[in-house]
């Protein structure tokens, strides 16, 4: 009799990569279409409906700290699942992609600040490269196909993720104004019913998630930005069933694989429609050449690529990490590349630096071209790596 073995559970993970290549080009359209109409005769009522009050908050605040609130739940549930039982449950497999994403967080910020912290008010940017856009990345990823190892797609899913972790602390600790401390008492107390509920085998996601509701609401009043609501609220779901091995029916896959095709097909595409449109009218190679959109650009493609690479080399080197299998250092190099690649989080870390209409155009500037400039060296780069490779 031929013994049944049970296959791994699947995870919304595996399901992105699988089919992650729809929501990077769907966000690619998103921005080029707000670039399109902001460029266009719609450009002022583009602008116009965006402003729009609705409830005591603009379109475009609800979409960036109301909507983005439950892109940032996903993001907190993919941390917590990765390492409770993903690719970061064990220290050995955690070791190299953390210290990738830390050294490609640390490079960008200092290549900022060189290039435009000396600028009056502009320091405060040093963040804004910090972030790897996963569905961009990955979008590009699964455009070549096989020609990527799977080990290098695991690395970079495993890199965004962790960097995604220092985006957040970033936005919780860096970019919060005054505190409430009522409001913040009583995010407290909803976390402490979330976690008595999660400790007393609730199983059920509808007390989560009303609980997740009331956190967003005291979260924002608070002055800590609402979108940490989402990753409080995701630590606080149950990751496992009765036994470690029955995870897929857990409430955290369910909510994940749930959220998971309204964030990648319609929150992070609408975020970027709201946040990708900039006009380039008036606007000169010498504004391209400005110490904000500059320090920005080149935190991304130069910082990233550094930082990245250099942290992998080092760690290989130092016998800390293995090598990823059945990759070649050019493909390594390009995936490091692609890790410039910061639309969706820097976008958003720049509406939280600057309030000024005028810098924010020039962040989103300096964004569009530096994940611009990644994409196009980090895809080229990898296409003729596995060129060399079949070949070879």
């Amino acid at each position: 009799m031929p013994v049944m073995t049970r296959e791994r559970p699947t995870n919304a993970l595996q399901a992105f990569l699988q089919g992650e290549a729809a929501g990077g080009i769907l966000l690619i359209a998103a921005a080029a279409l707000a670039l399109i109409v902001a460029n266009s005769s719609l450009g002022a009522a583009y602008h116009d409906a965006l402003h729009f009050e609705l409830g005591g908050l603009s379109v475009l605040h609800w979409i960036n700290d109301g909507l983005m609130a439950i892109f940032f739940l996903l993001v907190g549930l993919e941390i917590k699942r990765e390492f409770a039982v993903g690719h970061l449950a064990r220290w050995p497999d955690r070791l190299l992609p953390v210290m990738a994403a830390l050294g490609g967080m640390a490079v960008p910020a200092v290549v900022y600040l060189l290039v435009a912290g000396r600028s009056a008010g502009l320091a405060r940017g040093w963040a804004i490269p910090s972030a790897t856009d996963i569905a961009f990345a990955l979008g590009l990823v699964a455009m070549l196909g096989k020609r990527v190892p799977t080990s290098l797609k695991i690395f970079l899913t495993t890199v965004a993720i962790v960097d995604d972790m220092g985006a957040v602390a970033i936005i919780a600790f860096v970019y919060t104004a005054g505190i409430s401390a009522p409001a913040l008492l009583a995010a407290a107390g909803v976390i402490g019913v979330m976690f008595a509920l999660n400790r007393g085998g609730v199983r059920s996601l509808w007390p989560y998630l009303i609980c997740a509701v009331l956190l967003w609401v005291a979260v924002l009043m608070s002055g800590v930005h609402a979108t940490i609501a989402g990753v409080l609220a995701a630590m606080m779901i149950p990751v496992r069933e009765a036994t470690a091995a029955d995870t897929e029916s857990s409430p955290l896959h369910r909510l994940e694989h749930g959220l998971h095709p309204w964030s990648a097909f319609l929150i992070v595409p609408l975020f970027g429609f709201a946040n990708a449109g900039v006009s380039f009218v008036g606007l000169t190679p010498a504004g391209l050449l400005a110490p904000l959109p500059l320090g920005v650009a080149a935190g991304l493609f130069v910082g990233k690529q550094i930082g990245v690479l250099g942290s992998v080399w080092l760690a290989i080197k130092c016998g800390l990490a293995a090598k990823p299998a059945e990759a070649s250092w050019a493909q390594i190099y390009g995936i490091a590349l692609l890790c410039g690649i910061g639309f969706t989080m820097s976008l958003f870390i720049g509406g939280l630096a600057f309030r000024n209409p005028i810098l924010v155009d020039e962040v989103k500037i300096g964004v569009l071209l530096g994940s611009l400039l990644s994409a196009a060296a980090g895809y080229t780069l990898l296409r003729i790596a596995a060129n060399r490779a079949s070949v070879e």
